[in-house]
């Protein structure tokens, strides 16, 4: 029997989503967000998510063109109605997906902007001494080292276990998205670094215990409601960090670093199926996107170098 209203629609997909497709967290909060904007446009025209037929899903999305929203938002909209629908048909609420033959508007496939080894060694030498105290340029220099050896995501960097470093491992262990594991490897540099910002950090922590607080169990430890580093928090650091480093703000946030790991790894001569794996992609079709990268890369210098692709003399 179908669910009697939409918030029940929507709250069962996301957790069947969670359960079978072992979705990620983000994930699931963008799908949720897209489904009750969809639900809530439906409301005043007399619709549910019941009873909308193909032509109000199309409708819907013309409305979400007509309010500015991108491509990739668009086709994020309208792919999340879809797999409500197709959920929806399977556990026979509906006996049709009036979402399923819809055309997206597709997403621009934009290249990821990179940075250069150049701009990335001065990151990592402002990273030293960014910081009011010791402490938090330890834990400043360990934070960049760490993302630009292994190429993680930012929630997976400000969320990883203190006991996934100890012992000065040579490779940790990654919880990705979709709680999926994969295993990275640690540069010399960044394991100096991460054994200074350790031998720091537990020295801060015994302290602390003896004052009868609980340990914590994130290498990046804070006392907000996570437990550790946020992400936001980290993005206006790093921005801080670029500014010290000359490089400009504007192209550098922690998915620039992830990129650069790439981009540096597939100049370097390493295999696409190897970053896929470190980076933690499902598919390497997204990976390839970092081909072009060097594609275009190797170009520019092709063009600037060459004698005989420089403009003739006049």
């Amino acid at each position: 029997m179908a669910p009697r209203d939409d918030s029940l629609w929507i709250s069962t997909f996301l957790d069947a989503q969670a359960a079978e497709l072992d979705a990620a967290r983000n994930t699931r909060l963008a799908y949720g967000r897209d489904l009750k904007d969809f639900a809530g446009w439906l409301a005043p025209r007399g619709q549910t998510l019941a009873t909308a037929d193909r032509a109000m899903v199309e409708d819907y999305i013309i409305f979400c063109e007509a309010q500015g929203l991108s491509k990739s938002t668009r086709a994020r909209r309208l792919s999340a109605i879809r797999q409500l629908y197709r959920f929806a048909h399977d556990e026979g609420w509906r006996a049709d997906n009036p979402a399923l033959r819809i055309k997206g508007p597709g997403a621009t496939r934009r290249l990821p902007v990179t940075l250069s080894l150049e701009e990335v060694d001065r990151l990592l030498d402002a990273a030293r001494s960014k910081g009011r105290t010791e402490g938090e340029r330890l834990r400043n220099c360990a934070l960049m080292e760490l993302l630009y050896a292994t190429g993680m995501r930012v929630s997976e960097l400000v969320g990883l276990p203190v006991a996934a470093v100890r012992g000065d491992p040579r490779m940790i262990l990654v919880r990705g998205k979709g709680d999926k594991e994969r295993m990275v490897p640690l540069s010399a540099p960044a394991r100096e670094a991460v054994t200074r910002w350790l031998a720091h950090r537990d020295t801060a922590e015994e302290a602390a215990r003896k004052q009868g607080n609980a340990p914590s169990r994130h290498l990046f430890p804070s006392g907000g409601a996570e437990g550790h580093l946020t992400r936001q928090h980290f993005y206006l650091l790093i921005k801080d960090i670029a500014v010290a480093a000359g490089v400009s703000p504007a192209k550098v946030t922690p998915h620039t670093l992830r990129h650069a790991f790439a981009t540096h790894l597939l100049a370097g001569g390493a295999d696409l199926r190897v970053i896929q794996t470190l980076l933690g992609h499902a598919d390497v079709a997204t990976t390839e996107i970092y081909t072009h990268v060097l594609d275009d890369h190797l170009k520019t210098l092709v063009l600037q170098n060459h004698p005989l692709a420089r403009p003739p003399k006049t």
